[in-house]
């Protein structure tokens, strides 16, 4: 039985999230970011939605989970995210101290990683793979869905 406070269970979590991106046409990354294995925080991407380059699930979160701690740090906080960071989310993570990352799939074209592995603030802990298979799995079927190609839809 899978533990509520595990980083499968948020992970799932977030997956559900980017299976919301996914039905709205959006890049299908789903980010939750939690508080004492409580969520304080979900968002999907919604660059196409608003309109915004910015709109990424990370960053969404991020602002939603400011709000509701009344803070601009981060640093008790975890993130489960679908699909690794880019450098820009990657750089809001850093100045907002987050405790721990946690990535479903990497990103191996514009991950974060590709460019610069340091981007993460100091203290803050990683960890990768976590359902690896299904946050890949989406990310594949959205774009074979978007070039036609339904063959592992």
């Amino acid at each position: 039985m899978l533990s509520i406070h595990s980083d499968e269970h948020f992970m799932k979590l977030a997956l559900q999230e980017a299976q919301m991106a996914f039905d709205e046409g959006e890049i299908p990354v789903g980010a939750v970011i939690t508080a004492q294995n409580r969520v304080i925080a979900k968002a999907h991407n919604q660059v196409q939605r608003l309109n915004d380059v910015t709109a990424h699930a990370e960053m969404l979160a991020i602002t939603a989970a400011q709000n509701h701690l009344g803070a601009k740090y981060l640093n008790e906080c975890s993130l489960y995210v679908t699909l690794e960071p880019c450098v820009m989310c990657g750089g809001a993570l850093y100045w907002a101290q987050l405790n721990k990352l946690i990535i479903g799939a990497n990103d191996n074209k514009r991950g974060f990683s590709t460019k610069n592995n340091d981007i993460l603030h100091p203290k803050t802990e990683l960890v990768t793979g976590i359902l690896s298979i299904d946050c890949e799995a989406i990310i594949h079927s959205f774009f074979n869905k978007i070039r036609g190609n339904n063959l592992h839809s």
